[in-house]
Formats: C-alpha cells, sequence, structure tokens
C-alpha cells in the first residue's frame, strides 16, 4: 500500500473519531452533569493509553520536551479546549452541527497554516481552486443548519 494511501485512511479513521468522541463525551457530560468532569475523565484515559504506546514504541522521546519551544506545548491547551467545548455545546446545540463548525474552523485554520507555513509546516500556497473547496465545504455547512 502506497504510504499517501495509508496516511488518508488512518486520518480519515481519525476524522470518524471525532464526532463518536464528542457523543460519547457530551453524552457522559450530561451523565455526570458536568462537561468538564467528563472532559477532565476523557483526558485520563488519553494520558494512560497514550504512555502505554510510549512505553512499548519510544520510552525515551518525552526527554526532547526540555529543549523543545514551550510554545508548541499550547497544543495541549487547544486540544483540552476543543474537547470542554465540543462536550459542552453537542448535547444543546447537536453533536452534527457542533461537529460541522469545528470542521469549517479547521478548513479556514489548516488552509492558513499550510499557505504560511505556520510552525514548520509545509508550504501549500492557498490557489482559487482550493479557496473554492473551502467556500463549498463552508456552503454545505450552511446547508446542513437550514431545517
Amino acid at each position: 500500500m502506497h504510504p499517501l494511501t495509508t496516511y488518508a485512511a488512518v486520518m480519515l479513521v481519525a476524522g470518524i473519531g471525532i464526532p463518536v468522541l464528542a457523543a460519547l463525551n457530551s453524552a457522559l457530560g450530561t451523565r455526570l452533569g458536568s462537561p468538564v468532569a467528563a472532559a477532565a475523565i476523557l483526558f485520563c484515559v488519553a494520558l494512560f493509553s497514550t504512555l502505554l504506546v510510549l512505553i512499548l514504541n519510544q520510552p525515551r522521546a518525552v526527554m526532547g520536551v526540555t529543549s523543545a519551544p514551550k510554545h508548541l506545548l499550547l497544543a495541549g491547551c487547544l486540544v483540552a479546549f476543543y474537547v470542554l467545548t465540543i462536550t459542552w455545546a453537542a448535547p444543546k446545540f447537536g453533536v452534527g452541527n457542533a461537529v460541522f463548525f469545528v470542521l469549517l474552523g479547521q478548513l479556514i485554520s489548516a488552509a492558513a497554516i499550510d499557505h504560511f507555513g505556520l510552525f514548520g509546516a509545509q508550504v501549500s500556497p492557498l490557489s482559487l481552486t482550493r479557496a473554492s473547496g473551502i467556500a463549498l465545504m463552508a456552503a454545505g455547512v450552511f446547508v446542513t443548519q437550514q431545517v
């Protein structure tokens, strides 16, 4: 299998997991009466899962964190923000609605990151075709919100 096919397949599965994560964690938050508690529990499970993978595959890799630029650690704050907000919003707004707007935000942010090569990303200029695709996706999000 071509490496790009593997990447695409893995990312497709990750994408499938995002609404599932939203639905599961919002249900847990509703059951507990606290989206923050549900998010904290999710992160505990995620931490232990990730530590297990780290220990089994690259136990020494974590040592490099002390020399990494500190702004790179803000990614943890962003994932916490995502989990907290999706857990809070999904029961009131709907999983589909919440994920559609997350997707729209991801498209806009990804286009800007790629266009400017931010955070060391590979530069991929925003062409008219790419911008049209993002606009089409935005229109799709809008259409899905119509009752």
